[in-house]
């Protein structure tokens, strides 16, 4: 349980990571925006201001030819507006635009449209001097990209962020994937050795002890417990290899289930499985990955009973899907465990590596194309499972 707090922590601290730094960037972009529009509504008054000048007799050069002075205008607008869309009123009533483009300059419909347009964003025209009443001023497209970059930009780091997240995540799984598999391959080579020695062992307490029955019993049931050894072998040594399906009547597979457990289990516990004998229901399965699921699941519902309670299984059809619901009367968990009972390394309970419920997972869903989760779970009234495999077609 360790490890996923861990984890989860460091999540917590990249994500606040995250946010201070687009918190930052968004900050400063809209500190520029900010800046650029005052510059520009302060060259849109000096705009104003120079158009002003130029109507004026007073300041008129009369030596000068007119299309010179034009010339002049045209000069110190490139430099001083650097082409800000503006429309002044005149006193009038009378709008002239500059920047709009030859026809829209001077297109009465179309400057009104505009004015109306910077009135319903809730803008203030500057008061004109002389000549002008109000100066209309409007953003440049380098102040419309500069306002929209923060949300360019926290597209583009919120892709960078998934992208980075899906491909360690894949990274992950698939290096966690090698290690299990790695690991249970290890642990079926390691058990063969001392099971061969054990069953050599066997075969030598029965020779001496064919004259005692009851030494033959004890005999008996160590053959029965070297094959359940030699059965986990046998499941360790398929993890991360392809395993064989095989057709098979899934009420007789959880019976075999149910009775291997009970025999296991303390008296109190009651078992209520279907009866092996209903109508068949076959299913593709791989026989001994799919009782490991069944007998974690049922071992884990002892667990969360106190010696006493109710396991039951119950089968049916859903979806092209055979469906099997194991449930317990136990103490259940709270909903924020659903899904991390899955994951590997998480465990409730003191003893044990919390990897029953990820293996299973992978079993079922890697090896049997199913699905399996906690379909529904109440504190101290119990829990249950369910385990969906493909329908035969």
């Amino acid at each position: 349980m360790g490890i996923n707090i861990q984890k989860s922590g460091w999540k917590v601290i990249l994500a606040l990571l995250g946010m201070l730094i687009l918190s930052v960037t968004m900050y400063y972009s809209t500190y520029l925006a900010s800046e650029l529009e005052k510059k520009e509504v302060w060259q849109a008054e000096l705009h104003a201001l120079a158009v002003e000048s130029f109507n004026d007799e007073s300041n008129l050069d009369r030596d000068m030819p007119v299309e010179d002075r034009i010339l002049d205008l045209d000069l110190e607008e490139k430099d001083i507006n650097r082409r800000i869309p503006v429309i002044l009123e005149a006193d009038n009533g009378d709008l002239s635009g500059s920047f709009w483009g030859v026809e829209k300059d001077t297109n009465q419909v179309y400057l009104k449209n505009k004015v109306a347009e910077f009135l319903s964003e809730g803008k203030e025209p500057k008061i004109g001097r002389d000549y002008f009443s109000k100066i209309y001023y409007f953003n440049t497209p380098l102040l419309k990209k500069i306002q929209l970059f923060p949300i360019a930009q926290i597209s583009l780091v919120g892709l960078f962020i998934a992208l980075g997240y899906f491909l360690f995540s894949s990274a992950r799984t698939s290096e966690q994937n090698r290690i299990w598999a790695g690991m249970a391959k290890e642990t079926a080579h390691q058990l063969g050795t001392p099971i061969s020695a054990i069953i050599g062992w066997i075969e030598n307490l029965k020779l001496i002890s064919e004259d005692s029955p009851h030494q033959m019993e004890i005999v008996s049931e160590l053959s029965n417990d070297v094959k359940r050894l030699e059965l986990i072998a046998d499941r360790f040594s398929k993890i991360g290899s392809t395993p064989e399906l095989e057709i098979i009547n899934l009420y007789e597979e959880l019976d075999e289930c149910k009775n291997y457990m009970m025999r296991r289990s303390p008296k109190r516990v009651k078992f209520h499985f279907p009866d092996e004998r209903s109508t068949a229901k076959y299913v593709l399965i791989n026989k001994h990955l799919f009782d490991w699921v069944i007998e974690n699941l049922i071992r884990n519902a002892l667990d969360a009973m106190d010696r006493e309670g109710k396991i039951s299984a119950t089968v049916y059809n859903e979806n092209n899907y055979v469906c099997i619901d194991l449930s317990d009367t136990g103490k259940g968990m709270p909903a924020s465990l659903k899904k991390k009972v899955f994951e590997p390394g998480f465990s409730t309970k003191q003893r044990g590596w919390g990897l029953g419920l990820s293996l299973s997972k992978r079993i079922i869903k890697d090896y049997h194309k199913g699905k399996i989760y906690v379909k529904s779970s109440k504190l101290n009234e119990g829990t249950t499972f369910t385990i969906k495999l493909p329908q035969i077609t």
